[in-house]
């Protein structure tokens, strides 16, 4: 795939922007909701506590307010947008697609708009879909924003996965960038027979809602937490490899690390296959837990509001999540 995409347009990223509810919801306050504890929760997963939307904060609100940060990071209004894609597990309405509600109340009327499915992937699987557009010269510019509310669909009285989820949203404008830079490979996949192991299964057109799915918590998250954990370790590594080789790099040219923030434990059985350090690995589930589609984008783009990237960095993002699915890509800052 490097090769292919040395010859097109080089894409990459120009603006940045992120969003979280102002609502805090810590691991203290969860002990007064389920059975649990603290230290239990910060010693089994690295979360302190999380972000949760007002009752009026619809995922495409979390959005919008990333989208402006992003929007004035890049120095562009609404109407010079060709492209918005919304990568989510939330969105506000079955239809229209939060995207379409984003262009709307961003008054980006020439864009066109859609919302991309792949859980706490969906972001880089948003990356990619986007740059073969503007490489291919259909677009000239796209936002790309990771957006979720998982808290609209986490039962908070199962102690297993409420202490896991927060919302956010996490917003970047991908445009033409100078020769050198850009993105430079990306590995995407899928393993549908994993599909029940994370699912929400109600709602949809197989189990639509009913008495019975609401009364059977059909419409909360399910997660096989042991099995998913074994699945995101060993694919956190694989799709690493794949993507370093496919822009002709190796590990020891990484500069920066930004996974999937969903568990601490997983996130450093990857940095020890990598071998890296843990100043070039971003981790910020400690504050925000997993927010799916958002965590990769806000992590990334909290490491630029730092600083912690400099023009020429080599920076890896990977993720996984419901479907099972995974994503990985090479950004050269």
């Amino acid at each position: 795939m490097s090769d292919i995409m040395n010859n097109l347009r080089p894409v990459g990223i120009i603006g940045t922007g992120k969003y979280v509810p102002e609502r805090i919801l810590t691991n203290s306050d969860l002990e007064k909701i389920v059975e649990t504890n603290d230290e239990w929760i910060v010693s089994r997963t690295g979360i302190r506590e999380r972000h949760i939307a007002a009752p009026d904060q619809a995922t495409s609100d979390l959005a919008y307010e990333a989208a402006l940060r992003a929007l004035a990071s890049a120095g562009m209004k609404p109407e010079d947008l060709d492209l918005i894609i919304v990568a989510t597990i939330t969105p506000d309405t079955t239809f229209p697609s939060t995207a379409c509600i984003l262009q709307d109340k961003l008054g980006a009327k020439g864009a066109a708009a859609f919302d991309l499915s792949a859980a706490c992937s969906g972001f880089v699987y948003s990356l990619a879909t986007a740059v073969g557009f503007i490489q291919n010269g259909m677009y000239n510019n796209a936002l790309i924003i990771g957006a979720d509310a998982l808290s609209r669909i986490t039962d908070y009285t199962d102690r297993n996965t409420c202490v896991l989820f927060g919302d956010g949203a996490g917003a970047v404008i991908l445009g033409e960038v100078p020769e050198g830079r850009g993105f430079k490979s990306f590995d995407l996949g899928a393993e549908g027979a994993g599909g029940p192991l994370l699912k929400l299964e109600g709602g949809g057109s197989r189990l639509p809602a009913s008495v019975e799915t609401v009364e059977g918590k059909k419409h909360f998250i399910y997660m096989n937490g042991r099995e998913v954990f074994k699945f995101a370790v060993r694919v956190m590594g694989t799709a690493t490899e794949k993507v370093l080789g496919k822009a002709g790099l190796t590990k020891e040219d990484i500069d920066l690390f930004v996974p999937h923030q969903a568990n601490i434990r997983i996130i450093q059985s990857a940095m020890q296959r990598l071998d890296l350090p843990p100043e070039k690995c971003v981790i910020n589930v400690d504050k925000y837990a997993n927010t799916s589609a958002a965590s990769i984008p806000l992590a990334l783009v909290e490491a630029a509001e730092e600083g912690r990237m400099k023009e020429g960095d080599t920076v890896l993002m990977v993720g996984f999540g419901g479907g099972l699915t995974w994503g990985a890509s090479i950004l050269i800052w």
